[in-house]
């Protein structure tokens, strides 16, 4: 008697087609993963981390002891 597995007999299952797949899905759902942890993680701004050049060194308001 030959044995088939489950569904499929050996053979089938131990093709480089079935190993191409398996690797494609085995991508595809670390992706998917990586996906959704990163979105229940905060945003994070690009502008936080760098310098502020930009940004006047004083006030330029109508409140002069305000904020800079």
């Amino acid at each position: 008697m030959e044995t088939w597995g489950i569904l499929f007999p050996e053979s089938l299952l131990r093709s480089h087609a079935v190993a191409v797949l398996a690797a494609f899905v085995a991508i595809n759902t670390v992706l998917y993963v990586a996906l959704a942890i990163a979105k229940c993680l905060p945003k994070i701004y690009v502008q936080d981390w760098i310098g502020r050049r930009k940004q006047r060194s004083e006030t330029r308001s109508i409140h002069p002891d305000g904020p800079i």
